[in-house]
């Protein structure tokens, strides 16, 4: 069963609205003028399986909105205006597989927020404002096999920031600040098929040995390879990582 009430200019969602629909799989909200979720919303949907609300207005996830649907599969948050979630916010949610949270206004997310979603697959956080991320941000997510961070504001990557994450196997990082990250993080993800890693301002110093190492051994699928090159110094910008020589990777004594 299937509920479309997509472009209707809906600005508010009444409290247990949708008590009595024991069956419907499918609600669809998008490109409405929501601006508010409570915790009532969603009470009885017990077997609602797709939640689609991009294109609305929200700028807070408070917490344990979602906690009464407790079979659904995906979650569409994309293209808000959602500034924060709550630690609770995805409270319940043990069966999600799709979270997308594309094209929101997120500086930062808190600690252990992805941990109730134990089953989820595919996180999608590209086009936000992050500029840090932590195992303890991404703690939880043991069963994620897609995660995608473009167009970030991500300056820095601890080594162990995808420690938790043995299943990935699609990793994108592009159109972020990155200047150096660690190679020995990707050598630990026995999973791993496609990386992207392109539109960073890579810094070609002492520090990216060990990720020029790698990208060059690595059968991972990068995409696109040739695009990944040098921002600096001035005498390797521009320079693709598959033509550096250990040697050219030096740092002022």
């Amino acid at each position: 069963m299937l509920l479309n009430l997509y472009g209707n200019y809906i600005t508010n969602l009444p409290s247990r609205g949708f008590k009595d629909l024991l069956n419907l799989r499918f609600l669809m909200l998008g490109q409405n003028q929501i601006s508010i979720l409570k915790a009532d919303m969603f009470l009885g949907m017990r077997n609602l399986s797709e939640l689609d609300l991009p294109l609305n207005a929200l700028t807070i996830l408070p917490s344990n909105t979602f906690k009464p649907l407790i079979a659904l599969k995906v979650l569409d948050l994309s293209m808000n205006r959602i500034q924060r979630i709550s630690p609770k916010a995805f409270a319940g949610l043990r069966q999600l597989l799709f979270l997308n949270l594309d094209n929101n206004s997120l500086r930062t997310i808190p600690a252990g927020v992805f941990r109730p979603l134990v089953s989820l697959e595919m996180l999608v956080l590209d086009n936000n404002f992050l500029s840090t991320l932590s195992s303890s941000i991404l703690g939880g997510l043991t069963n994620l096999q897609e995660l995608y961070l473009r167009n970030n504001e991500l300056e820095h990557l601890p080594p162990d920031v995808f420690s938790n994450m043995a299943g990935l196997s699609q990793l994108a990082l592009s159109g972020n600040l990155l200047k150096v990250v660690d190679g020995s993080m990707f050598a630990h993800m026995p999973e791993l098929k496609k990386l992207n890693l392109h539109n960073n301002p890579w810094h070609c110093d002492c520090h990216i040995v060990s990720l020029v190492q790698w990208v060059q051994r690595a059968k991972t699928t990068l995409s696109p390879r040739e695009t990944l090159k040098c921002s600096g110094p001035a005498g390797l910008q521009g320079k693709r990582f598959s033509r550096l020589q250990p040697h050219q990777l030096l740092c002022p004594v």
